[in-house]
């Protein structure tokens, strides 16, 4: 009979869990360290499990297991640490996703990049969405299907050998040394990957990093649930809830606020959407450019997530290049994008720009007639033709308020897709999720990004399309009151602290529409050398943020979103958004956000601590 212990340990641990676990959405950088994602979390929680401590007042002192539930939580990981232990397997050789296919996807890439074989088996039949065709065409990747019995059935295979079967019991894993990775398809709560063996061991960082881009791991919600048929040894109700009413509410919401008429599509996340979005664009060139190489242009300085995902999708098309776009500081969005366009005419190339307004994190406006203008400008390739006019990728998160692409909006006559991380303003924090609508100029090119967004299983789950629902009513609102206290704030801190640069929008942009909440801080610094004072710069960010998460700890947190329902959130972008951004691009400076619910009182008192401490 099987030793029941883990399993009703985790019974205990799921009566007693945090709120925390089920509820945030992102965690203090403080209490993270990268470099050990869920390994410190799973060693402390382990020591409680030996000593049989389920007590909520001590997991809720763990460390965090991820510092953005995208990425993975303690659910998951818990989850993920019960399957591997009743596997006799390290818990990182097991790891859950929200989508079916991506897994599949994760192997697929490594193997790509690497030059191996891939033999993917299934039991029954494949996700739904898993286009064979498109998935060899468009992403490159090559492979052969084997329809089997069972694992057991999987023969030895010359390369990288994959077990996929839709399984109603979580855990229930008949490890085959002939099958190197066994994926378990649980409908509409997603899957769970382990890698068998420690030959496979390295392929973990990379499938770990397509969970980390291209898709969410298993949410909270849904890992709570799988936890609880685990922990029960039940089966699972494979009926997936009915989405139809929160998801027509959405699309009518998320309509009305960007003004445009097109369905708009919800993922999993703004990753998720904006993976959707490239790999889109990817087959749409391919469709009506054929053989013309595409560039994806790209600010080296933007969120890092998108540089990051922009040079993965590069590095698997050999006709797919990043072309870097300068658009902060003493860099013109306008004129950057004028040149790189006139220079990718000459090559007579396929034109995507990925650009945010206002950027991030030095929050700056282009002029936006003078934007129109050179998104519009005809421009000729070598031999005299037309060149492909570009499509302009409007990360919108900072402001999702402004209207760009009604008939009758600045880039209606540009071929526009404009996007959204839903953990930002769409939902309050409340979930991750993600948004794409597409001005009419564009409409023909959401067909092919919905393809992928299915094909990946990345559309936002039903809590998600819930959460939306109830949140979106009042977004508009919620990011005008929330200007009003970053105004304050930055008004208090020119007029207190006059020689550190603030880089805020200007009261005139404001009154076209453009109030974020966010706004980054060059502090004042000293030394002889550029090299002292920029030691000194950074000593005194971290000293800065330090004191207002120790002196306001229920609501300055140091996280990297922004947002959210209450508080204020501190990051420094160079060490947490731009992480995978080259150094020379990186910002270290302070970036802060504020939300409509807050004591800016007390936040404007220990600034003031802060100012005395340095004078």
């Amino acid at each position: 009979m099987q030793d029941t212990k883990t399993r009703d340990y985790i019974k205990e641990v799921l009566k007693n869990m945090p709120e925390d676990w089920v509820n945030l959405t992102t965690h203090r950088l403080d209490i993270y360290n990268e470099k050990l994602a869920k390994v410190q979390f799973l060693e402390q929680f382990e020591t409680l499990y030996i000593n049989e401590t389920t007590d909520t007042s001590a997991l809720k002192v763990l460390p965090t297991a991820y510092d953005y539930i995208r990425l993975g939580h303690p659910l998951s990981s818990v989850l993920e640490w019960g399957i591997a232990k009743e596997q006799s397997l390290d818990a990182e050789f097991v790891i859950s996703f929200q989508s079916k296919t991506v897994p599949i996807l994760s192997i697929l890439r490594t193997n790509l990049l690497e030059g191996k074989n891939t033999q993917i088996n299934y039991k029954g039949t494949l996700p739904a969405d898993f286009n064979a065709d498109i998935i060899k065409s468009v992403y490159g990747y090559k492979f052969e299907l084997n329809k089997v019995e069972n694992a057991s059935a999987v023969a030895p295979f010359d390369g990288t050998s994959i077990y996929v079967s839709e399984d109603d019991t979580i855990g229930d894993f008949n490890l085959n040394a002939s099958v190197d990775f066994h994926i378990s398809l649980y409908g509409h709560l997603g899957s769970i990957l382990i890698v068998n063996g420690e030959k496979n061991a390295s392929y973990i960082s990379d499938i770990q990093h397509v969970r980390r881009r291209e898709t969410v791991s298993m949410t909270p919600s849904n890992a709570l649930v799988a936890l609880k048929a685990f922990a029960n040894a039940s089966t699972l109700n494979s009926t997936a809830p009915d989405v139809t009413a929160h998801k027509d509410n959405v699309s009518t919401l998320l309509k009305d606020i960007t003004n445009t008429s097109i369905t708009p599509l919800v993922a999993s996340s703004g990753l998720s959407i904006q993976y959707a979005i490239m790999m889109g664009l990817v087959n749409e060139a391919q469709d009506k450019h054929p053989n013309k190489p595409i560039k994806f242009i790209v600010p080296p300085n933007c969120y890092g997530g998108t540089n990051d995902q922009a040079r993965r999708v590069a590095a698997c098309l050999d006709n797919v290049e990043v072309v870097d776009l300068p658009v902060d500081g003493e860099n013109d969005m306008v004129s950057s994008i004028d040149k790189v366009l006139t220079t990718i005419a000459s090559q007579d190339a396929v034109p995507y720009i990925i650009a945010e307004i206002p950027t991030n994190p030095r929050v700056e406006v282009p002029d936006l007639q003078n934007l129109k203008a050179v998104l519009s400008k005809q421009r000729q390739t070598p031999n005299g033709d037309t060149a492909i006019d570009p499509v302009f990728i409007l990360d919108q998160t900072f402001c999702p308020n402004v209207h760009f692409l009604g008939e009758e909006d600045i880039l209606a006559t540009v071929r526009t897709i404009s996007y959204a991380s839903g953990s930002k303003f769409p939902s309050g924090g409340k979930c991750t999720a993600g948004y794409c609508v597409a001005n009419n100029k564009a409409k023909a090119l959401m067909p092919n990004i919905a393809l992928h967004l299915s094909l990946c299983d990345n559309e936002a789950t039903a809590q998600q399309y819930e959460i939306l629902a109830a949140q979106l009513p009042s977004m508009l609102q919620r990011i005008k009151d929330a200007y009003v206290n970053t105004r304050e704030f930055v008004t208090f801190i020119k007029e207190t602290l006059p020689e550190a640069k603030l880089n805020f929008v200007s009261e005139d942009l404001a009154n076209e529409g453009f109030t974020p909440s966010v706004f980054s801080l060059d502090l004042p610094t000293k030394g002889s050398t550029e090299e002292e004072r920029e030691a000194y710069k950074r000593e005194l960010n971290l000293k800065l943020i330090n004191l207002m998460i120790t002196e306001i700890p229920n609501e300055s947190k140091f996280c990297v979103s922004y947002g959210q329902l209450k508080g204020c959130y501190w990051t420094i972008p160079a060490t947490s958004t731009q992480g995978t951004t080259k150094e020379g691009d990186k910002d270290y400076i302070v970036r802060a956000s504020l939300s409509p619910n807050l004591d800016l009182e007390k936040h404007k008192e220990v600034f003031t601590k802060f100012v005395n401490s340095i004078a």
